[in-house]
């Protein structure tokens, strides 16, 4: 098993929370977003993955690509312990919850939106600043009433074990705090981020953990 990441991509940030949770070590072969123009856009990777986008997962023959999708293949492939409750509302409600992270919130916060703003576009640091801000509070203010509101809502995201909502949620949180966000809005994603800490599977996952961190 072979992992493309890069230590601060989110979305290789969420696998590496997977891959520990279930006990996995792949190989790491890093993919630096930004030297040289951006590794992942050089032709040797671009024919592994056209999308130009980390991370990459190979096992057992397959190149996987997209975070969720990899999880869950995860979760399929190595079922203990689960990533997803056993119910199907239940699954749907944690899939929806990391869908809100991963594909609403996320998109609009990546390095490529953020470099496109000012290197195309001319946007100055503090507006792009507020642009980030904007889709943070946006998107963590509709989660926070979710959660704090659900009675499904336990330690993490979803009862009293981790799924992959809480993949996808201590990334974004680690995120906003790297761009200075004030968090005290948002009492219960800051309440199941700090639980999630106490966990080594997200502690050893943290970028500044990855042997490409800087």
């Amino acid at each position: 098993m072979k992992l493309y990441t890069y230590f601060r991509s989110s979305a290789a940030y969420r696998v590496r929370i997977a891959l520990n949770l279930k006990g996995l070590k792949p190989e790491t072969l890093p993919v630096h977003l930004l030297r040289g123009g951006g590794e992942q856009k050089q032709p040797d990777y671009l024919a592994l993955n056209p999308q130009a986008l980390v991370p990459a997962l190979e096992d057992d023959g397959h190149l996987l690509t997209q975070s969720l999708a990899i999880i869950e293949y995860l979760d399929e492939v190595v079922p203990a312990p689960p990533l997803l409750p056993a119910d199907a509302p239940g699954r749907a409600r944690v899939r929806a919850i990391a869908q809100s992270i991963a594909c609403e919130i996320h998109p609009l916060n990546n390095l490529r939106v953020l470099a496109y703003l000012t290197k195309t576009l001319g946007v100055a640091d503090a507006a792009r600043q507020d642009w980030y801000r904007h889709w943070v509070f946006t998107g963590f203010g509709a989660l926070e009433t979710q959660l704090s509101r659900d009675p499904a809502c336990g330690v993490f995201c979803h009862g009293d074990s981790p799924t992959i909502a809480d993949c996808c949620l201590v990334p974004q949180v680690f995120n906003a705090r790297r761009f200075e966000i004030d968090l005290s809005a948002f009492p219960t994603l800051v309440r199941i981020d700090a639980a999630c800490q106490r966990l080594a599977a997200f502690v050893d996952a943290a970028p500044a953990r990855q042997p490409d961190a800087e």
